[in-house]
C-alpha cells in the first residue's frame, strides 16, 4: 500500500475516532456500575449484531475457523475482560494506557507465531512499554487495585492474538468481520455472564437509561462509527501511517478521566504512561519505515 499525506477530511475522521474510543473508557466504566461487566458486554455484542445483521453475507467455508478465532478474541474475550478491567479500577487512566500495550503484544506475537523479524530499535520500543507499564504499576492508585491493570493486560494480549489472526481473513470487508464477530460472540459471553455473574436477570430489570444509552453508545458509536471510520482509513493508509494519531484516545481518555471521572493520577501514571506511548510510536515509525523500503 502505497503512503498517502493524510488530508483534513482524514484527519477529522481520526479526530472523531479518538473521541469515540476515548468516551468509550467512561461509557463502559458507567454502565457495568449497573450490569455485569460480562453482561454489559454481550448486550453491546447483541446490539451491533442486531445493527448489521442486514448486511451480512454467508462468508467462504475456508474463513470460518479464522473468523471465529478472531470474534472469540477481539469479541467475547477482550471485550469481557476490558469491561471487567474498568469495573476493577479506581481510574480511567491506567486501564486506557495498559490497553496499548497490545502493539508491542501483537509485535512480539508476530515473532514467535508468524516468524517475522524485527530491528533493535523495535525491540527497544518493546522494552521501553513494558516498562511503562510496570512503572504504571507502581503508582498508588494502580496498586490499590493491582488486579484491574493484569486484566486489562489480558485483554490487550487477546486483541494482540485476535490481531495476528485477522491477517489472514480474506473477503471478509470490515462490515462483515464486525457483524459476523459480534454474532458469534453474543451466545459464548451470555453463557459465560449467567455462569460467572450474579444477579444477571434483575440487573437488566433494573438498570437505568443511563446504563442503556451507555451500552448503546459502546456498541453503535465505539464499536460501529469507530472501528467502521478506522477500517475506512486502513484502506487509504498504511496501518502504520494511522497508529501515531489514533494515540490520541487514550491521551483523551486520561484528560476525560482527570475531568469527568475524578482522576488524580501520580507521577509514575505520567511516567508510565508516557513510557507506553513512546515506545509504541516508536513502534509505528519503524512500520512506516520497514513498509517505505520495501515500495
Amino acid at each position: 500500500m502505497s503512503h498517502h499525506k493524510i488530508g483534513t477530511r482524514d484527519g477529522l475522521l481520526i479526530a472523531v475516532i479518538c473521541l469515540a474510543w476515548a468516551g468509550n473508557f467512561i461509557t463502559t466504566a458507567l454502565g457495568v456500575r449497573e450490569l455485569p461487566p460480562i453482561l454489559f458486554s454481550a448486550v453491546r455484542m447483541g446490539i451491533l449484531a442486531l445493527a448489521l445483521l442486514p448486511f451480512l453475507k454467508i462468508p467462504a467455508r475456508e474463513q470460518w475457523s479464522r473468523l471465529t478465532i478472531v470474534a472469540l478474541n477481539n469479541g467475547a474475550i477482550h471485550l469481557s475482560l476490558c469491561a471487567i478491567a474498568l469495573k476493577l479500577a479506581g481510574d480511567l487512566a491506567s486501564p486506557a494506557i495498559a490497553l496499548q500495550s497490545y502493539v508491542p503484544m501483537s509485535a512480539l506475537l508476530a515473532w514467535w507465531l508468524l516468524g517475522e523479524r524485527f530491528a533493535w530499535r523495535t525491540g527497544l520500543a518493546i522494552a521501553i512499554c513494558f516498562g511503562g507499564v510496570l512503572i504504571l504499576g507502581f503508582d498508588p492508585i494502580v496498586l490499590d487495585k493491582p488486579s484491574a491493570l493484569w486484566t486489562m493486560l489480558a485483554a490487550a494480549f487477546f486483541l494482540a492474538l485476535g490481531t495476528i489472526w485477522m491477517r489472514g481473513l480474506q473477503g471478509v470487508d470490515v462490515v462483515q468481520q464486525q457483524g459476523w464477530s459480534a454474532l458469534i460472540s453474543v451466545l459464548p459471553m451470555i453463557l459465560a455472564s449467567f455462569l460467572l455473574e450474579s444477579d444477571v436477570v434483575p440487573s437488566i430489570k433494573n438498570a437505568s437509561l443511563t446504563t442503556w444509552a451507555c451500552v448503546s453508545y459502546s456498541a453503535l458509536v465505539s464499536s460501529l462509527l469507530g472501528h467502521g471510520l478506522y477500517f475506512a482509513l486502513v484502506k487509504r493508509h498504511p496501518v502504520a501511517q494511522i497508529t501515531p494519531y489514533l494515540l490520541c484516545a487514550p491521551v483523551l481518555a486520561v484528560i476525560f478521566g482527570i475531568m469527568v471521572w475524578g482522576d488524580k493520577p501520580g507521577p509514575k501514571l505520567f511516567i508510565g504512561g508516557a513510557m507506553v506511548i513512546g515506545g509504541v510510536l516508536i513502534i509505528a515509525y519503524r512500520n512506516i519505515v520497514k513498509n517505505k523500503n520495501r515500495t
